[in-house]
């Protein structure tokens, strides 16, 4: 039986579900790895054979243009996903490569910090050093 968090939040978003759909969401909802779309690919392959990457880049780029997941840009060489829309940070390790989810500092939480000139409609904090498991390996 399809994922009913996974249809509910398509549907939210105003996105039609289908089975790629749902399963390229349940996977992001349950997987908080910011994962690239060749890991959604990987995961998602065996259990839908008819998948494509061209499927999965498209339906998470629907997903982004619609409020579902965020496109995160943090590491240059790849692009990651994240199915957790809430305002937060990210934290990108530069020795092992995974991305953290950070608490926005207090001045993000305000958008309107920038005057009645600009209407802020995302905000992207990025910070990146090397995790507390990495720092410990040294």
């Amino acid at each position: 039986m399809a994922n009913t968090v996974a249809i509910n939040t398509l549907v939210k978003y105003g996105i039609h579900p289908s089975v790629q759909r749902i399963a390229i969401m349940d996977y992001l909802i349950k997987h908080r790895t910011h994962p690239t779309v060749d890991e959604v690919y990987t995961a998602l392959s065996d259990e839908i054979p008819t998948l494509s990457k061209t499927t999965v880049y498209n339906t998470l780029k629907l997903f982004a243009e619609n409020g579902a997941a965020t496109m995160l840009t943090i590491d240059e060489r790849k692009v990651c996903f994240d199915g957790d829309v809430h305002p937060h940070a990210h934290f990108m390790c530069k020795k092992c490569g995974r991305i953290f989810d950070c608490p926005l500092p207090a001045a993000a939480e305000h958008p309107n910090i920038l005057g009645s000139y600009f209407k802020v409609e995302e905000i992207h904090y990025y910070y990146k050093g090397v995790c507390a498991e990495c720092e410990l390996e040294k």
